[in-house]
């Protein structure tokens, strides 16, 4: 005869399960405490040999930082290159035992109602944790700076003071993104993809080369009148409103 589960267990079960997850990723967690700004915010151990990634805000205009462990060990780390682009920083502690490094998760196979629990280790040595869900994901949203942030992934998950640059976690303990914002009630985390991809070129250059002009413009149709009279065979252009000073478009020929 099968035994009945209560409620009770299962609760119990899911609560217990989910600070195995918690427990399974603290050991990776780091506080990022930078003092010329006066703030804390949160970063995790992407490799054995001392690398870390934050948030590119946490660490702004840095050369060094100092980085807690979980044992309560603080170490001075530099600043390899940040990409405020992507809100993306990656950090090298010199000193000390081999690190653990979070175990990564497929950013690609998310799916919008997935439980996820969002991860930091601000002001304490031991972590704290929010959970939700993933409501959307490959979501742009204007970050830091008025500059354009691509493919994000956002839940329901509430995101306090000090968790910018913890991991974003599934069910199995695995890190799918970065919290790097929290706006409308809702946290905005950077896919694990996009760091893969940006700290590999801050790790060999200090920073991410992109194309730049330094304009606002918008595609347009062009009348036909102003066509045939330019005599251009096309049907659309682009104006430009605004140039930035001392951008490569405001630069002479």
């Amino acid at each position: 005869m099968s035994q009945k589960v209560t409620s009770s267990q299962i609760l119990k079960s899911l609560s217990d399960a989910t600070a195995e997850v918690v427990e399974k990723a603290a050991s990776s967690l780091v506080s990022v405490i930078s003092e010329k700004h006066g703030y804390r915010g949160s970063g995790v151990v992407w490799s054995s040999d001392g690398y870390i990634v934050t948030c590119s805000h946490v660490v702004s205009k840095c050369n060094m930082v100092t980085v807690e462990l979980g044992d309560g060990r603080r170490l001075e780390a530099k600043v390899v290159g940040q990409d405020p682009y992507s809100d993306v920083a990656l950090l090298k502690i010199e000193d000390g035992a081999p690190f653990e490094p979070i175990e990564l998760g497929d950013p690609e196979s998310l799916k919008v109602g997935q439980f996820a629990l969002a991860l930091a280790k601000p002001f304490s040595r031991k972590p704290s944790a929010t959970s939700g869900m993933i409501t959307s994901v490959g979501v742009s949203f204007k970050g830091w700076q008025g500059r354009t942030m691509d493919n994000l992934i956002i839940t329901d998950a509430p995101l306090n003071p000090g968790y910018s640059g913890g991991p974003l976690l599934d069910v199995s303990g695995r890190m799918i993104g970065m919290n790097a914002a929290y706006a409308w009630s809702r946290g905005i985390a950077i896919p694990v993809s996009t760091i893969k991809r940006v700290t590999d070129g801050l790790s060999r250059e200090g920073k991410i080369k992109r194309a730049y002009m330094g304009i606002k413009s918008s595609t347009i149709t062009l009348p036909q009148e102003i066509a045939t009279q330019a005599e251009i065979d096309q049907d659309e252009g682009v104006m430009v409103f605004w140039v930035e000073k001392d951008s490569p478009a405001k630069k002479p020929d």
